[in-house]
This record gives structure tokens, sequence and C-alpha cells, in this order.
């Protein structure tokens, strides 16, 4: 499935793709595509949908139990794997 993604992102599909480091350890890549409301994520090995939530402030996307959350002033934080929620950079 990862294949899936990196082949859209090579081929300039997507809107929007980023690399994260989070204070946790954990490393990510999202993808935000035109037209879609979903985040497609790699995270852990593996490949996640993750569909567009109500969030009071910000954007919230959650799937498979992962929670992507990016708020207003761009604080990007993620919950996965039973973890807590961690913050996170771009690389």
């Amino acid at each position: 499935m990862a294949i899936g993604l990196l082949a859209a992102i090579e081929s300039g599909r997507a809107q929007s793709v980023a690399s994260y480091r989070c204070a946790d350890g954990t490393h990510f890549i999202v993808g935000f595509y035109p037209q879609d409301a979903r985040a497609f994520l790699q995270i852990d090995g593996g490949e996640v949908t993750l569909a567009r939530r109500l969030a009071l402030s910000g954007r919230r996307y959650s799937g498979a139990g992962v929670m992507l959350t990016i708020t207003k002033d761009g604080r990007t934080l993620i919950r996965h794997a039973r973890r807590p929620a961690t913050v996170c950079e771009t690389l």
C-alpha cells in the first residue's frame, strides 16, 4: 500500500505532502489531495487513510486507531498505537 502513496506523490497528484518527526520518536508522511477531504498517512510501516472529523479549531482526521490534529496556529499532533498525543514538526 505504501507504494500507492509514493506513486501518487511522485506523479504530482498530491496537492500537499509533508514528512514529520514527533517528540516521541514517531516519523510519518501525510498527503492531502485536491477534491478529497481525507488525509493519507504512512506510519509504522503501513498506510492509513484518515477521514476528516469535526474540529472546533483547525483540522482533525482519524481512522484505524490514528488521530491527526492540525491546529489553527500550525501545531501538528498525532496519537496512534494507544500512545498519548505527541507534538510533531516537519522535516
